[in-house]
């Protein structure tokens, strides 16, 4: 039964540690018998630095904010990011052990997830062996960066959509000197972030072959 249903919250713009400390308290708690869940949220200009760093992530470990907005070390894979409003992210609580999904395959599955997604608003992206995420015209449109508790995935993708993309010229994204983002608007500028939202769950239902359910509300999608 509980292979069958995802529960997932539009928790709107909210900030990033408290999001972060509920994912950790939920990962923490969960057994064998809880429920997966997706987490849809925005969060408040914020910097997050992966566990992957590279040489200029020691200076940056030093700094608590970069042009006033603030820089945290996090748990999760991956190198140094930047988030907020207008960009969608995704945090997966999914007990890869119970699904008998490997790591690979779910990095997999968010990659397909994506490009299916940019594809309904016909827009043509790609992944990248180099640096994981997905690209459109050689610019980073979504990153991934997850973690992996007790069989359990932690946190996820961030997907831009209608964002200020200057803070990400503050940084080196993903710890590339050379990476350029991008974001949905610059090739659909009508599509908002609600109808994006409907079709990820759409897609991710298929893509795991599950029901997934507005825990708040209880309709399923």
């Amino acid at each position: 039964m509980k292979k069958k249903f995802i529960f997932f919250k539009n928790l709107g713009l909210r900030d990033w540690f408290e999001v972060v400390n509920q994912m950790h308290i939920f990962t923490q708690s969960r057994n064998f018998n809880t429920f997966d869940e997706i987490w849809f949220v925005e969060h408040y200009p914020i910097f997050t630095q992966g566990l992957v760093k590279k040489s200029n992530s020691v200076v940056l470990e030093r700094k608590k904010y970069l042009h006033n907005i603030p820089l945290v070390l996090t748990d999760r894979g991956g190198q140094i990011t930047y988030h907020g409003p207008g960009q969608q992210i995704i945090y997966f609580l999914i007990d890869l052990k119970r699904r008998k999904i490997n790591i690979r395959q779910f990095i997999n599955i968010i990659q397909t997830l994506i490009i299916d997604t940019l594809n309904y608003f016909s827009i043509d992206s790609y992944p990248s062996l180099r640096i994981p995420g997905i690209y459109i015209n050689k610019k980073k449109v979504c990153s991934i960066g997850l973690r992996i508790s007790k069989g359990c995935t932690l946190h996820g993708l961030s997907l831009n959509i209608n964002m200020n993309l200057t803070p990400f010229t503050y940084i080196s994204p993903c710890g590339d000197i050379n990476m350029r983002m991008t974001q949905i608007k610059n090739f659909n500028p009508y599509v908002t972030i609600s109808e994006i939202r409907l079709i990820l769950i759409k897609k991710l239902s298929k893509l795991l072959n599950v029901q997934i359910i507005n825990k708040k509300l209880q309709n399923r999608i």
